[in-house]
């Protein structure tokens, strides 16, 4: 049988558990990083590019972090405890935590890929895409519209499952220490990273999804597992360079408040900038299905 913890107690171990793997990283990649930026805050010679990369960065989450317990949490506790009674017995225990973190996972591979195949969606998820580097930080950077959306999409499919909380909570804890070590630019042994990229999303899968080409942001969706892109057919066949140019093709970052703002400009197409962003840089046009595996 699984341990019972109160709601409290769940909680701070996943903040307990997020919080330190991203203290983890955050000094592993400033101490040996994969790939050197100047937009890398190191410690003790930071420029101030990287100080204002931080500071969006730690604004945009600074944001969801105050919304969290004031939305995000009430709509998992209320679906988790919104009963339609189809889960059956035998789903408990071990097992069933093992089915469920599965089940999640597959869930959250759907929204990614939706995430960037609907054009109003991807207005949201855009904004992480916009960073110029990735590290742990670019893990918290999220435009807070799509995490409301998210929250109720996955409130949909907790109903539908009959989710408990403690599992959801697991999951988000996965979910996020998965996130922020994919993000990161830490530098890892070379046999290390590819037997773990077998089973889990690494930053050499990751990083080809931020690479600022069209075929490949939307490409590599996975977020804790690894064989959901390759069974989909999503998996790009592009290999991480550590120079490889990150962001969205014709787009360019923006301050923070522009960053806020992204979502809701009026684009000729509804959603995806097709011929040029509001630099006048002009955009590339997607590269053909053929550079996927």
């Amino acid at each position: 049988m699984l341990p019972r913890m109160t709601l409290e107690g769940l909680l701070s171990l996943k903040a307990l558990l997020t919080g330190g793997a991203l203290l983890i990283f955050l000094a592993w990649e400033r101490l040996w990083p994969a790939a050197e930026s100047p937009l890398l805050a190191r410690f003790g010679h930071a420029s101030r590019a990287a100080w204002r990369r931080l500071a969006r960065n730690l604004g945009l989450f600074g944001i969801n972090l105050a919304l969290s317990p004031l939305v995000v949490l009430p709509i998992t506790i209320w679906a988790t405890g919104f009963e339609l009674g189809l889960r059956p017995a035998w789903w408990g225990g071990w097992p069933g935590l093992l089915l469920d973190l599965l089940l999640l996972d597959f869930w959250i591979y759907w929204w990614h890929r939706a995430n960037h195949e609907v054009p109003w969606l991807w207005r949201f998820h855009e904004v992480h895409h916009l960073d110029e580097l990735l590290d742990s930080t670019t893990a918290l950077r999220f435009h807070f519209g799509e995490v409301l959306l998210s929250a109720l999409a996955r409130a949909l499919v907790i109903v539908l499952f009959d989710f408990p909380l403690s599992s959801v909570l697991v999951f988000e804890t996965l979910l996020l220490t998965g996130t922020i070590f994919h993000h990161s630019d830490a530098r890892l042994p070379p046999r290390l990273e590819p037997a773990l990229a077998r089973v889990i999303i690494t930053p050499s899968i990751h990083w080809v999804h931020h690479h600022a080409r069209r075929a490949d942001t939307d490409s590599n969706y996975g977020t804790i597992f690894s064989f959901w892109d390759p069974l989909f057919r999503s998996k790009s066949r592009t290999r991480r360079w550590l120079t490889m140019p990150i962001g969205v093709e014709g787009r360019r970052e923006r301050p923070l408040l522009q960053l806020i703002a992204t979502p809701f400009e009026r684009r000729p197409w509804g959603g995806r900038a097709d011929a040029q962003d509001g630099a006048g840089l002009p955009t590339m046009k997607p590269a053909p299905r053929s550079s996927r595996q």
